[in-house]
């Protein structure tokens, strides 16, 4: 992935996110989806984040930016973005 396909990959991750917390407030989402699918979209967004933050730092210090990988969800969990 390069750099546009990772921000258009968070754009469509947020916009799930709002969407699903509409879907909360309308009422035809229980709490419960709510959270898995919301786990699931924030989890990948803190990968693209991180890939994004790995691809953008190698450039800067001269290396191959696609040498960026992404790393398990559990390690770029609550990542500050």
């Amino acid at each position: 992935m390069d750099d546009k396909e990772i921000l258009a990959r968070i754009s469509g991750l947020m916009e799930t996110e709002r969407e699903l917390r509409a879907e909360l407030a309308d009422g035809r989402l229980s709490s419960e989806q709510e959270r898995e699918r919301l786990r699931s979209a924030e989890e990948a967004l803190d990968q693209c984040w991180d890939l994004l933050r790995q691809r953008r730092a190698r450039r800067e210090f001269g290396e191959d930016p696609d040498a960026a990988e992404s790393r398990p969800a559990a390690e770029v969990e609550g990542y500050q973005q």
